[in-house]
């Protein structure tokens, strides 16, 4: 790759600098008669020893726990908003489920600061899928029979809770346009609310074991201890372009189509080095995405990444209209920093292995080195390609944050909520074979990508410890 040889160029330059510095120096010693004095080198210092907190990239504080990440489904439905404890989440994915809407999963580093969190709704396996390699603490009420399948299938015991941690109701709760449970104008289900003594009441109870000490963290992040920040415009593709335009573009205004009535969107504040988020409502006005629980703290994180691939119906679920995530063959996406979005590939494959992300070539295809994502907070939204045409990254020049667009809107669906020990009659395997097709998905904004991509797994170095099916103790 070009990278490669500039690379071994610039390396033999330096070779052959070196040399005729040296050579200089003896015929100067020479000459003159005189002998240098030896000059000892003084060793560089050592790097003290990689402590990051594996969420974020960060130093880890005195108070920082080696135990399981936590994750918790919480409601995305207009009539949930606003939500509960989403500002405390050190990476929070957004992904469609049914009828178009979308749900959040908020992960946590420690389950004991995330405070009061809500509501919390039902598992879906793609969300589950990304968390199953690091074996994390999965919370949720109620789980589609797909999603119950695939805990049955790796084993994953009290590690998957599908009572809200011990959850509770909050009749009272007023949503953002005043209705609310008690006076009849609130569904039950926009109600369920948990928290970190709830949880660990649930840990204690069942005997959930919560070490675990992870071998990586979830992205590859600039490693904190050099107390460098990677700046996009100058980042190791940014010198590319293809047809598309460049590589490394304009990121201060983001606007995600997750289905076309359900978009994301967040605004870059240089002051703060953060993204703000919003996201639309049934008045079709653009609203603050904001914490509840944090005296509505907008919700703002350094980094956002959006990763695009098919989602469809899962085969004989079109009732339900379960959404099946394609996280087989990998794909396009973006991440969005300082003002600045890059394009990027990400892969994931089995359900065992880790998200990875990638710089691409000068190409357009994968590289095979992984991307460096600055340490903080992440959002990620795993995104249908059919609606990547719509995706928006630009200034902010010219771009009316006033204006109001499509009204968010629920299709009509029946809740996919499973019976305890409800089978699908078959393997996870299996309803993946058949909800895949020809195997080779649609994976990028402009055209299809299958070409060049790494071949080796993650090293085992750099991916948590696979869960052992005949092993509880694997499992908590």
């Amino acid at each position: 790759m070009k990278r490669k040889l500039l690379l071994v160029m610039a390396i033999l330059s330096l070779c052959v600098l070196l040399a005729a510095c040296k050579k200089g120096g003896d015929e100067s010693a020479s000459s003159s008669g005189t002998t240098t004095p030896e000059v000892t080198a003084t060793p560089e210092p050592s790097m003290e020893p990689y402590m990051a907190n594996v969420l974020t990239g960060e130093p880890q504080g005195d108070d920082y726990k080696n135990q399981r990440i936590t994750a918790v489904m919480v409601n995305n439905i207009v009539a949930a908003r606003p939500q509960r404890g989403l500002s405390k989440a050190d990476i929070l994915f957004e992904i469609k489920v049914e009828g178009g809407i979308t749900r959040f999963m908020p992960v946590f580093t420690d389950y004991e600061d995330i405070g009061e969190i809500g509501p919390v709704r039902s598992g879906r396996d793609q969300f589950f899928r990304l968390i199953l390699p690091w074996q994390a603490l999965y919370i949720h009420e109620g789980q589609s029979v797909v999603m119950q399948q695939y805990a049955i299938d790796y084993s994953y015991g009290n590690l998957n809770n599908n009572d809200g941690a011990n959850g509770y109701r909050d009749y009272g709760r007023v949503n953002w346009n005043g209705a609310s449970y008690n006076n009849g104008t609130l569904a039950l289900e926009h109600t369920m609310y948990t928290d970190s003594e709830n949880i660990q009441k649930y840990i204690d109870d069942n005997s959930v074991d919560m070490d675990r000490t992870y071998n990586s963290t979830f992205f590859n992040f600039v490693d904190y201890r050099t107390g460098e920040t990677r700046d996009l415009s100058n980042s190791l593709d940014s010198a590319y372009s293809d047809k598309y335009g460049p590589v490394v573009s304009d990121g201060e205004y983001i606007e995600i189509e997750h289905s076309p009535s359900y978009k994301t969107r967040f605004i870059y504040d240089s002051a703060s080095n953060t993204y703000k988020m919003q996201q639309n409502y049934t008045d079709g006005q653009w609203r603050d995405t904001v914490d509840e629980a944090a005296d509505n703290t907008v919700l703002s994180f350094p980094n956002v990444i959006v990763l695009y691939t098919d989602i469809h119906t899962y085969p004989g679920h079109e009732a339900k209209d379960l959404q099946y995530v394609e996280y087989s063959w990998g794909g396009i996406g973006y991440y969005c920093y300082g003002g600045k979005c890059e394009k990027i590939y990400w892969q994931k494959g089995t359900p065992q292995e880790a998200l990875r992300l990638y710089y691409l070539t000068e190409d357009g295809q994968c590289s095979d080195t992984p991307l460096e994502v600055n340490i903080g907070k992440s959002y990620v939204a795993v995104t249908d390609i059919d609606y990547a045409e719509n995706f928006v990254h630009s200034t902010l020049d010219g771009v009316d944050l006033s204006s109001a667009t499509t009204k968010t809107y629920e299709s009509n669906y029946v809740e996919d909520d499973a019976e305890a020990g409800e089978t699908l009659g078959m393997s996870t395997d299996d309803l993946t074979t058949s909800a895949t097709g020809s195997g080779e998905a649609e994976t990028t904004t402009e055209e299809t990508v299958t070409e060049e991509v790494p071949e080796e797994e993650t090293p085992a170095e750099e991916v948590p410890e696979e869960p052992v099916a005949d092993d509880p103790e694997a499992v908590g």
